[in-house]
């Protein structure tokens, strides 16, 4: 019998079960038997709301330390017999936080490789908003937001009153999920795959990403730059052509810049998919808010060279390096773009399809990550507003496709 035992290791809202999809994902494209074994589906399937409450991960309660190392013992003769059965690689999905667990996974595990993936990420933004992306499963249906909340942090704090960092163990990657980043790894024997499995682990997926930009603004009709300005009559027909556009296709997460301009073109596409029965999540994040400009922010481009020649003259010499004053510049914008971007990725979670509706500047530091640009060229890539890009980008599959979701509008 052959096969590879993975285990997940981590606090809860570290991003295991996206890593543990991408593995599964990037191991069956190479023609493996792969599953996954996870624990939290099998706790809320055997014992649905009684595995809610806190108090069923305290330490120190010992049915609840019972039940959920019967449940552990239940996923790994699972997964052993799944390999027996000519399994290639069978994913361990669960906390696994205590050498304990990790010592009765290897017993049940004897004779066969076990490589430890540790997921670490202490982002504040990001874990608060995982654990409201979490708070929204069925088991908190009985709780408000809030309660829900207050419940699954008091879990994460049990977890870890508990928690070992992977030091021991023969084989282990930890990993930086936000960044996909291996911060650290040990190789004690030969692991099948191996190079393979690091590949998918430092690499940003995205299966479907619908890059959007805003409709026509009142700024951009005046020729204005920055601001909050709101959506034209035009600018919200196309928002409006958008939304019929995605009416049929569920888009699982909607992510927008905090600017209102951003919210009222994704409006109608959040509202065409819940007519259909999806319940789309939209999260604004500021990592998306367009680009400062600082003292000229809300000036038009004639006004900027006529009172500011020394601003423009030098901006149109070096328009990715430029900063404007008291503001930001491409070579400045490409550390929060990027961020904003890896968010949005790990909080979708590997979702089937996700949407950004950007700014222009934004979409196109955001496509600069997934295509070759020469960094002068950024600045100048082409970003319609009756129009969007379609980018898919796994280690098998990469896509760039530009689509027309409105016909011509005449107002």
């Amino acid at each position: 019998m052959g096969g590879l035992f993975i285990v997940m290791v981590g606090l809860p809202a570290r991003g295991k079960s996206t890593v543990a999809s991408k593995l599964r994902e990037g191991l069956e494209s190479e023609g493996l038997n792969v599953d996954i074994f996870n624990n939290g589906i099998l706790r809320r399937e055997m014992l649905g709301h009684d595995s809610s409450a806190p108090s069923f991960y305290d330490p120190q309660n010992q049915d609840g330390r019972a039940r959920r190392e019967e449940l552990a013992r239940i996923n790994i003769k699972r997964a052993r017999a799944f390999l027996e059965a000519e399994g290639d690689v069978a994913v361990l999905d669960a906390t696994n936080a205590s050498r304990g667990r990790r010592a009765m996974i290897e017993e049940f595990a004897r004779g066969l490789p076990i490589l430890y993936v540790e997921c670490c990420n202490d982002d504040p933004d990001l874990l608060e908003a995982s654990v409201q992306r979490k708070t929204r499963l069925p088991e908190f249906s009985n709780l408000t937001p809030a309660e829900a909340e207050q419940s699954f942090n008091k879990r994460i704090e049990y977890y870890k009153s508990i928690y070992a960092e992977l030091e021991s163990e023969s084989c282990f990657l930890r990993v930086d999920t936000l960044n996909n980043r291996i911060l650290k790894e040990r190789l004690g024997y030969k692991i099948p795959h191996y190079i393979r499995i690091r590949d998918i682990l430092v690499s940003d997926w995205v299966r479907n990403l619908y890059l959007v930009r805003h409709g026509e603004t009142v700024y951009n009709v005046e020729g204005r730059i920055g601001g909050d300005a709101p959506l034209t009559e035009k600018g919200l027909a196309q928002a409006n052509a958008l939304g019929r556009h995605f009416s049929n296709l569920v888009i699982p997460y909607i992510f927008t810049s905090t600017r209102q301009r951003s919210a009222q073109t994704a409006a109608p596409v959040l509202a065409g998919q819940e007519r259909q029965g999806f319940s789309p999540t939209r999260i604004a994040l500021p990592e998306f808010d367009e680009i400062d400009a600082g003292v000229c922010e809300s000036m038009r481009y004639d006004e900027i060279r006529s009172r500011m020649p020394e601003v423009f003259d030098a901006r149109s010499h070096d328009k990715y390096n430029y900063e404007y004053p008291e503001g930001e510049g491409y070579i400045t914008l490409k550390a929060r773009v990027d961020r904003g971007l890896k968010k949005a990725l790990f909080l979708s979670g590997n979702a089937p399809a996700i949407m950004i509706v950007g700014h222009q500047a934004i979409n196109r530091m955001i496509l600069s990550h997934f295509l070759y640009r020469r960094t002068e060229d950024v600045p100048y890539i082409y970003i319609p507003q009756d129009q969007y890009f379609h980018i898919v980008s796994t280690q098998k599959k990469k896509l760039f496709e530009l689509v027309r979701f409105t016909g011509k509008l005449t107002f």
